[in-house]
């Protein structure tokens, strides 16, 4: 079984506002891929500030896919800001919103973002039997309108601001679905990939009505679920289902008053499966500090 993962991280984008806790993500999940599940240094492409752009993320991303066998385990990890645009056909206008996840060079004008159409296209060329687990520590927002407000960690210390992950878009994309919210379907990303014969899962830090909190926890900056996924994980050494592993971030979330819960979306079978373990001979390094 072949392994490989792509990790892109954002705290510092070119021209929309920054975020704290992203490169941290990167190195915790790093963590867990080495430690528990198998992963060499080899396996894992990281993409980190100025050097995730569209471009690039794209461009590791059909590096993911080529080549892949029915058998290989592959993984993509997303940890910064999110938003969602009016689904366009070509030039009507469609009703539904997009998804998407966003680039450090993201600008809506250029359109440089990546939205769940682009991911489909390089997921859904995957052959059937290939295992791809897809994380995104970043906002979804069905209504995409409100900033929730993300309550605080018990465990935190001194304040410290609490940022959110959601991307408003510009008022000129916003105007063009004013008043029409409640009639729109919202596009999940991975929503076209689910469909293939490829066991696609998806864990998505909130529901598609919530944001993902950028917070302050044990003395640093991290995205919230990112942080309790790798707790869980290091904590259980990989001896859970994912749907146990959902069931107890969702707790640590809920102890620690976020608004946000976390979705695992993936067939009832892989649902109630452990992750993938290090093949044979394979030596666990260490899983990270989370």
């Amino acid at each position: 079984m072949a392994r490989r993962a792509v990790q892109v991280g954002i705290n510092n984008y070119k021209s929309i506002g920054d975020l704290n806790g992203c490169l941290n993500d990167v190195t915790n999940v790093r963590g867990i891929l080495k430690g528990l599940l198998g992963f060499t240094n080899e396996e894992i492409r990281v993409l980190t500030d100025d050097r995730a752009t569209k471009a690039n993320i794209l461009d590791r991303l059909n590096w993911l896919v080529k080549g892949a066998k029915s058998g290989d385990y592959l993984v993509f990890h997303y940890s910064g800001h999110g938003s969602q645009i009016r689904d366009r056909q070509g030039d009507e206008l469609s009703d539904s919103l997009d998804e998407l996840i966003c680039p450090w060079d993201m600008d809506w004008n250029a359109g440089t973002y990546i939205t769940d159409d682009d991911l489909n296209k390089i997921f859904t060329t995957l052959p059937a039997g290939v295992l791809l687990e897809v994380y995104l520590d970043s906002c979804n927002s069905g209504t995409g309108l409100r900033v929730l407000d993300l309550g605080r960690p018990s465990e935190l210390g001194p304040p410290h601001p609490t940022l959110n992950r959601y991307i408003e878009p510009p008022v000129d994309l916003l105007a063009r679905f004013e008043g029409e919210e409640d009639q729109l379907k919202r596009k999940k990303l991975l929503a076209g990939a689910t469909r293939a014969p490829v066991h696609h899962i998806l864990w998505a830090g909130c529901m598609d009505n919530q944001t993902c909190a950028d917070a302050f926890i044990d003395g640093s900056y991290n995205g919230a679920f990112s942080y309790y996924f790798c707790k869980v994980m290091r904590e259980t050494g990989n001896r859970l289902s994912r749907a146990e592993v959902l069931s107890r971030v969702r707790s640590a979330l809920k102890k620690g008053n976020y608004t946000q819960t976390p979705q695992l979306e993936t067939e009832a079978t892989t649902r109630s499966a452990r992750f993938a373990t290090p093949e044979k001979g394979t030596t666990a390094r260490g899983a990270g500090k989370a």
